[in-house]
């Protein structure tokens, strides 16, 4: 169920609309083009390209959060992890993931059956039958979509962003049951350190290969580990509120810093420090005295992406699939190029709220309900 706006954390939605702003920016770019643009011209191509292009970033700032929240409120509900309910886990992440995510894949699979350009199984040079959605669009649902496109590349410019969803999900369909295997905390914390630990090994003997570096499961886990981590010491750690300040601005400074650096040349461990610095901004905003500060700061724009970011992650990929359907890169003029990036964020923000309205947080506080009704088994320890 949609947690009330007063209830939430702002300091963890500006984060989140942060990363998914991140996002947008860099798909925006790479689907229309933000270079010959005035925004070009007035950053310049290098500043412009250090802001647009590593919105790759972006998706290590989300799995960071997601950690955070998964492992904070596993917390709350059941006290300790050893405890965690695993098939009412289960039940409640389907809850919050599934019914919008089977609308999109409605709507792309619809539209790429009937031979839609940039929705179809075209992209990047390959012609596959309507017939490979089975395969496709079912990868998504099970979360190894990283892994087909690892092994076929891009291949549907729609649904090949939705690989995260592979990563997030596969850790977290394995976490209730580690944590009740392991049972002690300390085990659980050691196997997050070689998460840690090993991710950027693995991104180091994967190089020449964006998709296994970037995509792949042990290439990401670190930062979902970060966030669990972050959620345990949050508990024992309590931050005096001139020293959480200090901590948000300090981890927000080196954040921009190793964002603006860029992915290229430091695939290895730029990663791993993103998770980091969002991890320690994590730390700095868990205290009730500091909720609502980015909206104090009229930030609140974009605190509302951030309650609104998965349905905006699943849907804006949609909204200019169709916009480039209707105009291309190249017949787009220097002078429409930004009012077409307003555009864009508009009308993904529209379908996004209407889709949190109407499908995601009705069929979420639903399926919550009819948890509550299982029988006992099923209820929170």
């Amino acid at each position: 169920m949609q947690e009330n706006i007063s209830s939430r954390n702002a300091g963890i939605d500006f984060l989140r609309g942060l990363a998914i702003l991140l996002v947008l920016l860099l798909h925006f770019s790479l689907g229309l083009g933000l270079k010959d643009s005035p925004l070009g011209s007035l950053l310049g191509p290098d500043v412009l390209r250090a802001i647009v292009l590593n919105g790759n970033y972006g998706v290590t700032i989300f799995f960071t959060i997601s950690g955070y929240l998964i492992t904070s409120n596993s917390l709350r509900r059941w006290g300790s992890l050893a405890h965690i309910n695993w098939r009412e886990f289960y039940l409640l992440r389907i809850a919050r993931i599934m019914p919008p995510l089977l609308l999109a894949l409605f709507i792309i699979v619809t539209l790429g059956s009937l031979g839609v350009p940039h929705f179809d199984n075209a992209d990047n040079g390959h012609h596959m039958p309507a017939s490979y959605f089975f395969i496709a669009a079912g990868s998504v649902l099970t979360f190894w979509h990283n892994v087909l496109m690892q092994s076929t590349g891009y291949f549907n410019y729609c649904l090949n962003i939705y690989w995260p969803l592979s990563v997030e999900e596969m850790f977290y369909l394995c976490l209730p049951l580690l944590c009740i295997t392991l049972r002690k905390q300390s085990l659980f914390v050691l196997l997050c350190l070689g998460l840690i630990v090993y991710a950027p090994i693995y991104r180091s003997q994967h190089l020449k290969n964006e998709i296994e570096y970037m995509y792949a499961y042990f290439a990401c886990f670190d930062a979902i580990a970060i966030g669990c981590l972050t959620a345990l010491l949050a508990q024992k750690i309590e931050l005096r509120k001139t020293a959480a300040i200090c901590l948000r601005w300090f981890a927000m400074l080196v954040l921009a810093v190793v964002y603006l650096r860029g992915i290229g040349g430091h695939e290895v461990e730029g990663f791993t420090l993103i998770s980091l610095c969002s991890a320690a901004f994590l730390m700095a905003t868990k205290q009730a005295s500091q909720q609502g500060w980015a909206i104090r700061k009229g930030m609140a724009w974009l605190g509302w992406m951030g309650r609104h970011s998965y349905e905006l992650y699943l849907f804006h990929i949609i909204v200019l699939a169709l916009m480039r359907n209707i105009i291309s890169k190249k017949e787009l003029s220097y002078e429409m190029r930004l009012p077409c990036l307003f555009l864009f964020l508009l009308l993904s923000a529209v379908l996004a709220g209407l889709v949190a309205r109407y499908v995601a947080e009705p069929a979420n506080t639903y399926l919550r309900k009819k948890i509550r009704n299982v029988p006992p088994a099923l209820q929170t320890a």
